[in-house]
């Protein structure tokens, strides 16, 4: 069995001849180090309809794990907890999953004339039905598999530097800078695969910070979304020109990343094509 096994639940596309409901957000499904692992909840139930119809029975899981808190990666969360708490009424075989996040996630994200972008389920809501763990620092889910936390930005690629967007921390209204965005790292033989929600930090910034917790390892792959953009030209060529000095095995956007940002990023690496349905292993 391979050392990492993922299946995409959600993405904005489903491949080709697979019937399974695309939508405008994320989720994967890991196995890693015998834990079962749900990165990112997508927008609506349909993570719950794709992994149903793929076999996976979503109320195993270990763990569950958000790259940040915008609606469109944790939408699902409610659907997930009514899941939960309908297996317990009935009686049903079901685990309780752990949590993880950077302790921004759950905070509200007001947008005006938008309404609240963020989490629609607060973290002491959640937590009456299960615990959650938040760090800023990474956290090792496995012996080989971590969550990053807060993420070093250490050079200024970053796609939403120039948006101004607010976040109701603790302490009142402040600059959303998107803190909370985070990834997962896998650390195999062949190099380091990462797996990001938005890329949020910048997928430069990214990769430099697993490098870091990776010991300098390769990168064997990137999956996920980058955040890219067409209009965003700067933040796309800074992207490349890092991605070129690194020289990632494989990439394989999907979710915030433009038909032009993808054939771009073809020409530093190769592409994979990414939809629900996806399997990979590692």
């Amino acid at each position: 069995m391979a050392g990492l096994s993922l299946r995409v639940l959600v993405d904005n596309t489903t491949l080709t001849d697979r019937f399974f409901i695309g939508e405008p957000g994320l989720s994967i499904y890991l196995e890693c180090g015998g834990k079962r692992i749900l990165f990112d909840t997508g927008y609506s139930g349909a993570f719950l309809a794709n992994a149903e119809k793929m076999g996976i029975n979503l109320l195993d899981l270990d763990l569950v794990v958000l790259s940040h808190g915008h609606i469109d990666h944790t939408g699902g969360l409610p659907f997930l907890l009514r899941a939960l708490m309908e297996a317990s009424r009935e009686e049903r075989p079901h685990r309780v999953p752990t949590i993880i996040a950077h302790p921004h996630c759950f905070y509200p994200r007001p947008m005006p004339h938008v309404g609240d972008i963020g989490s629609p389920v607060n973290e002491a809501k959640i937590l009456r039905q299960c615990p959650v763990t938040t760090s800023k620092k990474p956290l090792w889910l496995t012996g080989d598999l971590v969550f990053l936390g807060e993420i070093d930005r250490t050079m200024d690629i970053i796609p939403d530097r120039d948006k101004k967007r607010t976040i109701i921390t603790p302490d009142g209204p402040q600059p959303d800078c998107l803190l909370d965005d985070s990834a997962l790292v896998y650390l195999s033989n062949q190099g380091l695969v990462i797996i990001t929600g938005c890329s949020h930090a910048g997928i430069a910034n990214i990769i430099a910070y697993a490098k870091k917790i990776g010991v300098n390892q390769r990168i064997r792959d990137v999956i996920g979304g980058l955040h890219l953009k067409e209009s965003d030209h700067e933040t796309l060529e800074g992207t490349l020109s890092y991605l070129q000095s690194v020289h990632p095995a494989a990439l394989h956007p999907c979710h915030c990343t433009s038909l032009a940002a993808k054939t771009a990023l073809a020409a530093v690496a190769p592409v994979g094509e990414v939809g629900v349905g996806l399997t990979l292993d590692y």
